[in-house]
């Protein structure tokens, strides 16, 4: 009798827990539909009369996240960051994101390594200046090769103008056979050199936990630009200069995707940190 009152007890247990967690699954399916009701509304509105007119296009969950960021940041400098990956892009179209948010600025990749200059960045370089956009070089730190040689490199591909922005070191992957420290080094020296060269200090590109890990603490004095794409991530945090976003954004006259970058202030403090 008792062992049948047991059993009974633990069904219970059993079932009740079971439509407790349901019942969490529920609320929280109903918490993340009502927190982007705006992305979702413009996903299944806006993006699904654009892909009638295109079958080529595609609707992705990433886009609801993106119109939320975009919303909530639409009084800030909005950007993006290309290479010769995005192939030929007619500038003269690249004005907005998702035919509302203006496109103010671009980083444009000028070199790799030591010895590689991005097959594209001669005529991204001239089209976003031809297309009014406030443009800015980055250069894709290789840490297995020669930091002099390749700051060598970026100065002499790079020409900045009045109104560009600060050279841009883009640091993304550990080195193979040297220490941290050592990479550090390199770092270090590159950004001196270039510094010296242009006369305004670069700003540094790479990933949150890259930043966090290894380049948060010692590397201080430099203006952040962060890149992280967590869907959950909605916000910048204030001592992150700019943050790249998504990488999955569809921009008029590129035909790939593209990343988006939201700048910590408006277009007039984006020019702020311009070149002099």
């Amino acid at each position: 009798m008792f062992g049948t009152s047991k059993k009974k007890a633990s069904f219970f247990a059993r079932k009740g827990l079971r439509y407790f967690s349901i019942l969490l699954g529920v609320v929280f399916i109903f918490g993340m539909l009502y927190h982007y009701r705006e992305g979702l509304a413009y996903y299944f509105s806006f993006k699904s009369d654009k892909i009638l007119r295109n079958e080529e296009g595609a609707k992705r969950l990433s886009d609801v996240r993106n119109f939320q960021i975009l919303e909530k940041y639409e009084d800030h400098a909005i950007g993006l960051d290309v290479s010769e990956y995005q192939e030929k892009i007619s500038w003269s179209y690249v004005d907005t994101l998702e035919q509302k948010y203006p496109i103010h600025f671009v980083f444009i990749r000028a070199t790799v390594g030591k010895d590689r200059v991005d097959h594209c960045f001669e005529r991204n370089w001239l089209g976003a200046k031809a297309n009014k956009m406030i443009r800015g070089a980055y250069h894709y730190y290789r840490p297995n090769e020669n930091s002099v040689a390749q700051a060598q490199l970026f100065i002499k591909t790079v020409r900045l103008h009045k109104g560009d922005l600060p050279p841009v070191l883009d640091i993304e992957k550990l080195p193979r056979n040297q220490s941290i420290d050592s990479l550090k080094v390199g770092l270090k020296r590159w950004l001196r050199i270039v510094e010296s060269h242009y006369k305004v200090k670069p700003i540094i590109y790479t990933g949150e936990k890259y930043y966090t890990d290894f380049l948060k603490e010692e590397f201080s004095e430099y203006l952040f630009w962060i890149a992280n794409y967590n869907f959950y991530k909605e916000a910048m945090e204030s001592d992150w200069l700019f943050w790249q976003f998504t990488e999955k954004a569809t921009v008029p006259g590129i035909k790939t995707n593209v990343d988006v970058t939201v700048y910590n202030g408006d277009l007039e403090q984006l020019g702020f940190i311009t070149v002099d």
